[in-house]
């Protein structure tokens, strides 16, 4: 039985119950009024449960039951495509992760083999390192060799790098760890204008501290102590949130506590 009917049922039944009982008065009151009073009361009742106001309530409720529904609906989909991205980013993470490592060996893997090739190998003059290897690898094979000590060869290396790639991204640090190899050896004499090339050539290298905090050094290694001043207190002032300009301050403190 529906909402509707069920009130009706309900009205109508108190209705007649209040008729019956006024049939049990005295008789004063005659039996036709009786039942049109009935008639009139369920009249009454019938226009009430008939009322537009009602009936649009109920179809209201109607309509908000089945929006109601469609909400939860939509909040299972939800739930289940909110898990199942989760699944996939789960999966996409462990995809990238699986691949780096992945690239991580092979790079690994070529570093070794180009090692291979070179070490305890001396290097003819005008060699690379790899020939016919890429810019990338010929400089991390001269870089290889600057790291076992080998300066001459890394020196050559270098050299020979610039020679033949001329337009590497790389050509600044190429020429600042050529420089450095003149450094090591005490080669001051070699390695002043060897660092002055990185930065008159490559002004906007991040190798430029560096190579000016090493032309303080190596003049203050010669006792030039005011080009070395010089250079390092351009390294303290221009580049001073830099590791050049920390050790720069550092060997000016030395510097002055030993009077120069």
């Amino acid at each position: 039985m529906s909402l509707r009917q069920g009130s009706r049922s309900l009205v109508c039944t108190a209705v007649l119950a209040s008729g019956c009982a006024s049939f049990t008065t005295d008789g004063t009151v005659p039996l036709d009024q009786q039942v049109n009073d009935i008639n009139a009361r369920l009249t009454r009742v019938e226009r009430v449960v008939n009322n537009d106001s009602l009936m649009n309530i109920l179809a209201r409720l109607d309509q908000l039951q089945a929006e109601l529904q469609s909400i939860r609906n939509d909040v299972e989909t939800l739930q289940h495509e909110t898990e199942m991205a989760g699944q996939r980013q789960r999966e996409l993470y462990l995809d990238v992760d699986g691949r780096l490592q992945g690239i991580e060996k092979a790079a690994l893997a070529a570093a070794a083999g180009a090692a291979a090739v070179y070490a305890g190998t001396a290097l003819a003059p005008g060699q690379l390192p790899l020939p016919g290897g890429s810019d990338r690898e010929n400089y991390d094979a001269a870089f290889e060799l600057l790291k076992e000590g080998r300066y001459e060869e890394a020196a050559s290396a270098f050299e020979q790098f610039m020679a033949v790639f001329p337009d590497s991204v790389l050509m600044d640090n190429a020429q600042y760890w050529l420089a450095e190899t003149y450094y090591v050896t005490q080669d001051y004499a070699a390695a002043l204008p060897a660092f002055q090339k990185v930065i008159s050539n490559y002004p906007e290298s991040r190798k430029v501290p560096d190579a000016l905090l090493k032309i303080g050094y190596s003049n203050y290694a010669m006792s030039k102590w005011t080009a070395a001043r010089k250079a390092l207190t351009a390294v303290a002032t221009n580049y001073p949130e830099t590791t050049a300009a920390r050790l720069a301050g550092q060997r000016l403190d030395q510097m002055n506590g030993e009077g120069h």
